[in-house]
């Protein structure tokens, strides 16, 4: 395992990290136990950073991690989780709401502290929330720093333009950007230079987008249209056709870029997970990732509002 250091942030972190979205049942069912072997498999093969959410499940995934955190010491791992949106439904980036779901997050994940701690998809619901999130929210967040509760705090946003915008606004540590370096979109690139100049530490999410570089495909929630998703699907068969799995090349060119400290992974099933770290140790075949990506041009780089 690689590690590489989180922007101005001290922590060395594993090129490859956890992602537990799966662990609320976000794409698929899962077993229980299989999700909590996730994290002995993925810690026990060098990955020293673990994301969650309370809004993953409704706090199901930080429900079957905790269980899964209970049993492994605390100085084995880097955790982060997010807050302000608990659900599809509730958002919350209140002062008082956000100490409070901070507090109940950690008895959840039975730890004493974060390492990070993000205000969470601020962007949904057409920006409503975006003024109390970095007014109130943030307070909140920087707070909960000072009394030691939380190491580092930022955002986990899907927007670029935002992403800048507020790490030059506000005085964050990290950011969780999504879906922009992958296959289909590489805009996280057009952010590097910003993040050298502050020092805010990058974690990258997504690299299979949302499922859209996957034979499975994505999930019924996924706002991309028939015709787009018939588009992927060609790019799967031309990955299948070459001999490569669209899943390993999206892994292999999502973890690529040395200048993106980490990438968040997710599944429910351990095997999955050493696949993963298998492909990631891997290049890339550079002339597959140009064929698939001049087939899939005219959604390159295309947005995917969720909520």
């Amino acid at each position: 395992m690689k590690y590489r250091q989180l922007g101005n942030t001290g922590l060395e972190v594993s090129y490859i990290s956890l992602g537990t979205s799966s662990l609320g049942g976000v794409y698929r069912d899962f077993e229980e136990k299989k999700g909590i072997q996730v994290v002995f498999t993925a810690l026990d093969h060098g990955i020293n950073l673990i994301d969650t959410a309370p809004a993953y499940g409704a706090t199901k995934s930080e429900k079957v991690l905790g269980k899964a955190l209970k049993q492994i010491p605390r100085d084995h791992y880097f955790l982060s989780t997010k807050t302000g949106k608990y659900s599809n439904t509730d958002f919350d980036y209140s002062y008082e709401r956000i100490i409070k779901e901070v507090e109940a997050s950690m008895k959840r994940l039975h730890v004493e502290h974060l390492d990070l701690l993000h205000l969470h998809d601020i962007e949904f619901r057409e920006g409503i929330d975006k003024e109390v999130a970095l007014t109130e929210g943030y307070r909140a967040l920087k707070d909960l720093q000072q009394q030691g509760k939380v190491r580092f705090i930022g955002i986990g946003i899907y927007p670029v333009d935002w992403c800048r915008e507020i790490m030059y606004s506000h005085d964050i540590q990290v950011m969780i950007c999504h879906n922009h370096y992958t296959l289909s979109d590489t805009r996280i690139l057009e952010l590097l230079p910003d993040l050298k100049k502050t020092g805010v530490g990058l974690i990258n999410a997504a690299p299979m987008g949302m499922g859209l570089l996957t034979h499975r495909g994505p999930a019924a929630w996924h706002p991309a249209k028939e015709e787009d998703k018939r588009m992927f699907q060609k790019a799967v068969a031309l990955c299948d056709r070459a001999g490569t799995p669209i899943e390993q090349l999206a892994m292999q060119f999502g973890v690529s870029h040395s200048e993106i400290p980490t990438t968040l992974v997710s599944s429910p099933d351990p095997d999955e997970i050493l696949k993963n770290i298998k492909w990631g140790s891997q290049q890339p075949d550079m002339e597959l990732v140009n064929e698939v990506q001049h087939l899939l041009s005219p959604v390159m780089n295309k947005d995917w509002i969720v909520g």
